[in-house]
């Protein structure tokens, strides 16, 4: 598949160059477009373009590529493409014809099916600028932006345990040197040190529970918002249930942790200074 920019109805506008023959067998147009009809005088347009430079089926448009040449084209077909991440340019032509119009034809992409990737990388070994993907490692490159949008945000998740962790630990010593009188009146009638460390710990990871259950719910719902708005580029909601619940083990757990020095404070509470605290 070549590609490049020219000028296609007096706008700028991305050309590629297809094969005809087989670009069925790798990308699908839908609609009633059919690319094998396509001729070296034929053009298939987007949706948009064709809104934009009020084109329908037979019309004539001309392709002016960097060089000057004018290539004559009659709209054929017009298709909706995905609107993130779009292969093809604006304006297709037949790869005979973008070679008749393009003094540098350049390929894009080149489609290979029934031939292994280790063979392929060693038939392309002397082109360094051709790199040998197979389909999964092609999905993971075009991805890899969202990719980097979804590390940076667990990074500020991760900032924001942080601060909760923080939170809790501030909370759990104001709330055990406000009950100081509550703490003694428990350890004289029997409470151990142990049992004062595991009602601070509990009482901790409780928080943690709470808050995990009033945040995930929001973020779901806001992610569904977001979704919902983005719905037009292709972006459908997914709920992560492995991530939601490695999350909530992370919340336990930041509960625990946030535990530590409050409830050894708590059990180490002295029991006639307690009962006397106001």
């Amino acid at each position: 598949m070549r590609f490049d920019q020219a000028r296609a109805a007096g706008a700028d506008a991305g050309v590629s160059g297809l094969d005809a023959a087989t670009i069925g067998r790798f990308y699908r147009f839908g609609g009633n477009v059919d690319p094998t009809r396509l001729g070296d005088r034929d053009a298939l347009v987007t949706k948009a373009f064709a809104k934009d430079q009020h084109l329908h089926l037979g019309s004539a448009l001309t392709v002016q590529s960097s060089s000057g040449k004018k290539l004559a084209v009659t709209v054929r077909g017009i298709y909706d493409p995905p609107q993130m991440d779009q292969l093809l340019g604006q304006v297709s032509i037949t790869r005979h014809a973008f070679d008749s119009a393009f003094t540098r034809p350049q390929n894009a992409f080149t489609f290979v099916a029934g031939s292994s990737q280790a063979a392929l990388a060693k038939a392309v070994h002397g082109y360094p600028d051709a790199k040998v993907v197979d389909q999964a490692g092609f999905v993971k490159s075009r991805t890899a932006g969202l990719e980097i949008i979804l590390k940076l945000l667990y990074v500020l998740l991760g900032f924001s345990v942080v601060v909760s962790l923080f939170g809790m630990v501030n909370t759990l010593v104001l709330a055990v040197y406000e009950r100081t009188r509550e703490l003694g009146m428990l350890r004289a009638v029997g409470m151990t040190r142990r049992q004062a460390r595991r009602m601070i710990r509990q009482e901790s990871v409780i928080t943690a529970l709470i808050g995990a259950a009033l945040g995930i719910p929001l973020g779901v719902f806001l992610s569904a918002l977001v979704t919902q708005a983005l719905s037009k580029y292709g972006v459908t909601l997914s709920i992560p249930v492995t991530e939601i619940a490695v999350f909530t083990v992370v919340a336990i757990v930041a509960g625990i942790l946030a535990a530590i020095l409050p409830a050894r404070r708590a059990s180490r509470i002295d029991v006639l200074h307690a009962l006397q605290y106001e």
